[in-house]
Order: structure tokens, then C-alpha cells, then sequence
């Protein structure tokens, strides 16, 4: 997109920012993500400014509802329904390898583009005055060559995250990390970020519409250690979740990332049982959540689709209450009835009020017709 057309894709993509233009009273710009979206013909999701000043002021000018993060010196506004991240323009160091970085407020723009990941994230548009891209570190450049470039020798080490990001973006954008970059990643250690941090970064990467082509550049960059058939599985299963009957039954992206990472759960050895009868399926399925039915199929439990679709949602007409009222005390005789009828229904049928009740008082009697 020529720079001529950045005003005309801004008011395009995101008509709601106008009131920003007019109601901020310090620099305000478009930044990262939805800068470099602009540039590929993409409109992306999420909005972020920053501003030169005070991003809470800037919040309470023009949304009808904003949240202030004091800590973060950030805040969140709703303009017109859409969400809008305001941070004040700011730099960064940090006191150890990936811990949080100390931040200090920034007078210009120049030195916020200078703590982000990449060149193709360190780009802005001012929403006030002339519509120019500022793109001081050749972020333009690397987004038309389809480059990865990290801004300066220690971001991996720095911030460790940022080899997860790496692969998102690559995986996304099928671009490739610039050779100075790529030998710098070995200094990105994992290790020395929290836990939950590794967590939230990596379920970004799983969803990811790449996701297991991001998950497979962090197996060869030696930042993830996947099972032998891991990543196979992980392929597996976002297929079967992009269609029926298994859409939507389990969130994809934990599903790809439990595949590909583990633990697995009790789903190989379900994976591996041949239920004979209907009645046998729903018991083995009993007590497994969906991601793990899920990673089941994915492993071969073709029979999870019948019990998906039919046996699952197989239910009595009677119930526990209906056993009492016939003469069946309370206690285990009336759950060995209904599960006998639930059976009988599963396996042969039967079905109404009448039959139901019939084959679980005969149950719960026992043979000698007492419970």
C-alpha cells in the first residue's frame, strides 16, 4: 500500500478512532499490529495507541467507558463498540533476563517503537496533522522482503517471549527470520520466564490459524520438546475440530496445544478401546471432559463420533423419584434399576415411560422380586 493511502485505509478500517484526532490534546498514534495490518491489506482485530502524555486523560476523553491501568500507565476505552488499547509512549529496560521491564515515560514516539519485538511491529501513524508512517527502524523494508528482524542484539535475551511471537508472526505470515536474527535466537531461555507467562504465550500460538506450523518452527528452533507423533496429532485434531460433529465441542487452541505438548490425560487409553455396544461406549466415555473425547478421536476412537452424535445425549423418561413412588426404598437397588433401563434403551431400544419402568423395577427387585 503506498503511504498516500494510509489516511484512506485508517478511515476505512477504523472510523471510530476520528473522535481521537480531535479530542487528544498530545501526539497520538496508530501503532504495531495495526499499522503493519495496513500494510498488508489485512485490518487486524486489535487497536493500539500511544500517546505522548497521559493515557487514562486520553481514555476519558473519548470513550464512554474506560478502564485505567495505573501500574502499566495503559487504559482501555469503547468507542462505538469497538475495544481500544492506550498506552503512554514509553521506554523500557530490563533488570534481568526475562523479567517484566522497568518502564519510563517517553517524550517522543520514537523511543516506544524502539522497546517492541520486531521492525515489522515498530511502526506508527500519527492520527493528528499529516498522515506519515514512521517507520524508523526499516519495518516497511522487512514486512515487503517477508523478514523477521528483532531491533537490537539483546531482545531474545531480554525478553525470551519474543522467540514465541517469532514463530506466530512466521507461521502467520509465512515470512522468514532475517540470518542476524535466527543466530540470536539461541539466546532466547524459556526457563527464565515465569510458568504463566510461557503458558498465555504459547496458548497464543495455538490459535493461531498456523498453529502447528508455528508449533513445528518451535520444535526446530529447540524451544519446545513435542512427543515422537505430537505434532502429527496436533494436525489431527485441528482438522477434526474445524468440522462436524466435533466444531466447537472443546476450544481448538488448547486443544493443538495439549496434542502437541501434553500431558494427554486418560485419552490413549480410551483411544485404544473398541466399545462392542452402545452401552459399553457411553461408559467408556463417562467422566472424560471434551478435550480428551476430543484427542481421542483424534488418535483413531472413531466410535466417538456415533457417541457424539446418538449416545450421548440418550436419556430416561423415568427417574429415581419414579422408582420410590412403585415401592423400590432409597439406596443403590433404585441406581441399579435406571442403570439397567439406561442400558436396555442404549442396547435394544425400549422405549416409553412403561417399558422404562418395567425393566428397572425388575432390576432393582432382583430376581426374587425384592430390592
Amino acid at each position: 500500500m503506498p503511504t498516500s493511502d494510509l489516511a484512506k485505509a485508517i478511515e476505512d478500517a477504523y472510523p471510530h478512532l476520528a473522535p481521537v484526532a480531535e479530542e487528544a490534546t498530545a501526539p497520538v498514534y496508530l501503532v504495531g499490529g495495526a499499522v503493519r495490518d495496513l500494510l498488508l491489506g489485512r485490518v487486524h482485530a486489535d487497536i493500539d495507541l500511544a500517546v505522548v502524555g497521559d493515557a487514562a486523560e486520553l481514555a476519558g476523553r473519548v470513550g464512554a467507558e474506560w478502564t485505567e491501568h495505573r501500574r502499566f500507565r495503559t487504559a482501555e476505552a469503547v468507542l462505538d463498540g469497538h475495544r481500544v488499547d492506550i498506552a503512554a509512549a514509553r521506554a523500557e529496560s530490563y533488570p534481568a533476563p526475562g523479567a517484566l521491564p522497568e518502564v519510563v515515560p517517553a517524550a517522543a514516539i520514537e523511543p516506544d517503537l524502539s522497546r517492541r519485538d520486531f521492525t515489522i511491529n515498530a511502526m506508527a501513524v500519527p492520527l493528528q496533522g499529516e498522515t506519515v508512517l514512521i517507520d524508523p527502524h526499516r519495518g516497511r523494508a522487512d514486512l515487503e522482503a517477508g523478514r523477521l528482524r528483532v531491533l537490537h542484539p539483546g531482545s531474545f535475551r531480554d525478553d525470551p517471549t519474543r522467540a514465541l511471537r517469532a514463530a506466530r508472526y512466521a507461521a502467520r505470515f509465512g515470512f522468514e527470520l532475517e540470518p542476524e536474527t535466527a543466530a540470536l535466537l539461541v539466546e532466547a531461555d524459556l526457563e527464565s520466564v515465569s510458568a504463566d507467562r510461557r503458558r498465555a504465550e504459547l496458548r497464543r500460538v495455538a490459535k493461531e490459524p498456523e498453529a502447528v506450523r508455528a508449533l513445528a518452527l518451535l520444535a526446530d528452533w529447540g524451544l519446545v520438546e513435542p512427543r515422537p507423533g505430537a505434532l502429527e496429532l496436533a494436525a489431527r485434531i485441528d482438522d477434526l475440530l474445524a468440522g462436524s460433529p466435533w466444531e466447537g465441542v472443546t476450544p481448538r487452541g488448547d486443544a493443538i496445544l495439549t496434542a502437541a505438548l501434553g500431558p494427554v490425560g486418560d485419552a490413549e487409553r480410551l483411544a485404544d478401546l473398541a466399545p462392542g455396544r452402545p452401552s459399553e461406549a457411553v461408559e467408556a466415555a463417562a467422566g472424560h471432559g471434551p478435550l480428551e473425547l476430543a484427542l481421542a478421536r483424534a488418535m483413531g476412537a472413531e466410535w466417538l463420533d456415533r457417541y457424539l452424535l446418538e449416545w450421548r445425549g440418550v436419556a430416561l423418561e423415568i427417574d429415581g423419584a419414579d422408582l420410590i413412588a412403585a415401592g423400590v426404598p432409597e439406596g443403590r437397588a433404585v441406581g441399579r434399576g435406571l442403570a439397567e433401563a439406561l442400558r436396555r434403551k442404549l442396547d435394544e431400544g425400549i422405549s416409553g415411560r412403561e417399558s422404562e419402568l418395567e425393566v428397572a423395577l425388575e432390576a432393582a427387585r432382583g430376581a426374587d422380586g425384592v430390592a
